[in-house]
């Protein structure tokens, strides 16, 4: 009788694995075979997500309900799991708000950071997936944007959070050479789990369109405000680069084999997107027909923070990590209306 021996599951901690693209990670990870390792102090989400995600996995996932910033209680993690890698995602991500608040943001995005990477020093993990963001390159001169493209002043404290947490830790490759960094920008995470258990869930008023646009169409908004249509673009409206938010959970899967396939001392960026742009309209438009929904929406002033257009050139992924997008705008705005029709139930 042949002796099959199963292979060890990798543990990956996953700070902020209760949030949007966190949750939807950790199903991919499991599907590739890790164990993530959840920790997050539901700051920017709902217990609820667990629920979801118990559902999709069978299981209940393994989760810390603590701050990633507080460095004792995470050393207890590090102790308890050891493990083998870092995804972070753990951060403040509203560009108005950080505008309005920027010493929160200063302090949560680049302090947890600084913890997360001294803890990897003193328990010897040398691989992080860091959630880095398009808003580095603020206003591009150039379309679409490489990774090679200049950074420009980021139009809001956020956009500068992301850059400093990058400078962080290339400086950090240079003093510890050791470390192994994938540093993904992502474009615009919209979309939902196909099977409408877990998705976007933001607090209060959301800051991101589509669940603007959800929440309108469910009646729990009165009407989307687009903010501005007198922009340099086809329709007037601000353009964006949507990608699916499961499209972008496999692509940390990805960064996860290309890191353990690299040498030591690297620091690479990649850019997450369809890699073309689509206007706000559009993606007001592409929602109602989709769904076969009526949406009530206004124009309104031009939104401080907002940059006119941008969009990724994503060649660079999909040769290194060969990863590219599999599903549409289309696919997104359903399973986001789907996921919308799920919470709805619950109320």
């Amino acid at each position: 009788m042949k002796c099959y021996i199963r292979p060890v599951m990798k543990n990956i901690i996953v700070t902020g694995g209760a949030g949007f693209i966190g949750s939807h990670t950790v199903v991919e990870l499991i599907g590739a075979g890790y164990r993530p390792v959840i920790v997050d102090d539901f700051s920017n989400t709902d217990e609820r997500i667990l629920e979801g995600l118990s559902e999709i996995l069978k299981a209940e996932p393994t989760i810390y309900k603590i701050d990633c910033g507080n460095e004792n209680l995470m050393r207890e993690v590090f102790q308890r799991e050891k493990p083998e890698a870092v995804i972070h995602f753990a951060a403040f991500k509203a560009v108005g708000e950080s505008i309005d608040n920027p010493l929160k943001y200063y302090h949560n995005n680049i302090a947890t950071l600084v913890t997360l990477l001294r803890l990897m020093q003193e328990f010897k993990v040398h691989d992080i997936v860091f959630s880095s963001s398009c808003t580095i390159y603020g206003q591009p001169e150039q379309l679409p944007v490489t990774e090679d493209s200049p950074e420009q002043e980021a139009a809001s404290p956020y956009g500068y959070s992301k850059q400093v947490c990058e400078r962080i830790l290339r400086d950090t490759v240079k003093s510890w050479p050791q470390l192994k960094c994938a540093l993904l920008r992502y474009f615009n995470p919209i979309g939902a789990h196909p099977s409408g258990q877990i998705g976007e869930l933001p607090y209060g008023v959301p800051n991101n369109l589509v669940p603007y646009i959800t929440q309108t169409a469910a009646g729990l908004r009165e009407k989307l405000t687009i903010f501005g249509n007198d922009y340099d673009t086809s329709d007037g409206t601000c353009v964006r680069d949507f990608i699916h938010v499961v499209d972008l959970a496999k692509a940390h899967v990805k960064s996860l084999s290309w890191l353990n396939r690299q040498n030591d001392g690297v620091c690479e960026a990649f850019n997450l997107g369809q890699g073309k742009g689509n206007s706000v309209l559009e993606v007001v438009k592409t929602f109602t027909k989709v769904n076969n929904i009526a949406l009530n929406y206004e124009i309104g002033p031009r939104r401080n923070g907002d940059v006119e257009q941008v969009w990724a050139d994503v060649s660079k992924a999909r040769k290194e990590l060969d990863w590219s997008t599999a599903l549409s705008l289309e696919t997104a705005l359903e399973d986001a209306w789907r996921w919308e029709q799920h919470l709805k139930k619950e109320v």
